[in-house]
């Protein structure tokens, strides 16, 4: 089964040592994705909704280059830094995968890597 690295050029992929997606035969995984724009700038800063619509944006790039699409997603795993702010983080999700049904977990957690980031997400795909 082959396999294949899809970086997407961001400053922590070489620090930590990680490709935004990793294609190996139909299973793509896309690393935990935050709301950082290509200047390395955070995108919708306390604002949970607007985080969670751009990470899938990304999300969504990512898949592409990797020859999919969010339709072939089966799973998603979101992390938010205050579980109050769920009914936003869902909202953008439904938007997105509202009629692709993926399995999915929305997790709390103490903190992400910059503290203006409040979801990551990271997203399974399966190409048919």
């Amino acid at each position: 089964m082959p396999r294949t690295n899809y970086p997407s050029g961001a400053k922590w992929e070489d620090i930590v040592g990680y490709s935004r997606a990793v294609r190996a035969g139909n299973l793509v995984e896309v690393s935990g994705t935050v709301a950082v724009d290509e200047n390395g700038n955070t995108v919708g800063i306390g604002k949970p909704y607007e985080q969670t619509a751009f990470i899938l944006r990304k999300i969504g790039q990512a898949l592409e280059r990797a020859g999919c699409s969010q339709a072939d997603v089966i799973r998603t795993r979101i992390y938010v830094t205050d579980i109050s702010n769920w009914p936003e983080v869902a909202r953008a999700h439904s938007e997105t995968y509202g009629d692709i049904r993926p399995a999915s977990t929305l997790i709390e957690v103490s903190g992400l890597v910059d503290p203006s980031f409040l979801v990551e997400i990271e997203a399974t795909a399966h190409i048919p």
